[in-house]
Order: structure tokens, then C-alpha cells, then sequence
């Protein structure tokens, strides 16, 4: 009886290798028929999407007192949070550092929640042209 047992098995795993190497996965080929118009167009929204000075970004306001002090805010914020773009601007008499670009208000509050973490300070606001 285990001798019967044997060879079917035996005789199922040589029916099983047989059947399997004659199989293969589906092979095909892709076409993309596209408009010629779509790639510029493309290029064209990545441009506009690069203008860090638009005017209807919001930005994050993380520091605003002296030049020393801004620096040293600036590379704090960038240890902690590289995922964001900061940088110092100049307004009489004081030095401001800006972080983010935001499309949206729900984008820049998310970002502010993580951000009054380390600079209790921060707020919201558009710059204005």
C-alpha cells in the first residue's frame, strides 16, 4: 500500500513538472497613442508648478528677528525638516524665514501641526507681491 502511494506521488510530481514547464506567462506588447500636444503640456504645468513666488501660495512663517538668529533657525528647521524648502527674506528691520509652498490652506495647516512642534511661533500667511 505505501508502495502505491509512493509511485503515485512519485508518478503526480513528474505529471505536475511536465504540464508546468509547458506553460508560460502572458507575454504583449504596448502601444501608446498619445496626442503630441499632451507633452508640452506637461512641460508647461511642471513650469508653472516650479513658481515658488506666486501669489496665491501660502506660505509658513517659522522666525523673525535677527540675522544670527535666523540662521540658526534656518538650519535647525532644515535638520528637522528637509521635506520643505525655507529661505531668509529681508524686511526692514528684521530677517523672516519662509518655509513651504503651498497650493492649498489644508496643505499649510497640515504642515504647521508638525511644524509648531520645534517653532511654537509659526503661522500661516500669503505673501504679498
Amino acid at each position: 500500500m505505501k508502495v502505491l502511494k509512493l509511485k503515485i506521488n512519485l508518478l503526480s510530481a513528474i505529471c505536475f513538472m511536465l504540464v508546468s514547464t509547458s506553460f508560460y506567462a502572458q507575454e504583449g506588447h504596448i502601444t501608446i497613442n498619445q496626442d503630441k500636444n499632451i507633452s508640452n503640456l506637461l512641460a508647461l504645468k511642471k513650469e508653472l508648478n516650479k513658481d515658488e513666488d506666486a501669489p496665491n501660495r501660502y506660505k509658513i512663517q517659522i522666525y523673525n528677528g535677527s540675522r544670527a538668529g535666523a540662521n540658526a533657525a534656518q538650519k535647525e528647521f532644515h535638520s528637522n525638516y528637509s521635506d520643505w524648502h525655507s529661505k531668509i527674506v529681508f524686511d526692514t528691520p528684521n530677517f523672516k524665514i519662509w518655509a513651504g509652498n503651498f497650493r492649498t490652506r489644508l496643505e499649510a495647516d497640515r504642515a504647521l501641526k508638525r511644524i509648531k512642534k520645534n517653532f511654537p511661533n509659526a503661522f500661516i500667511f500669503r505673501p504679498k507681491k
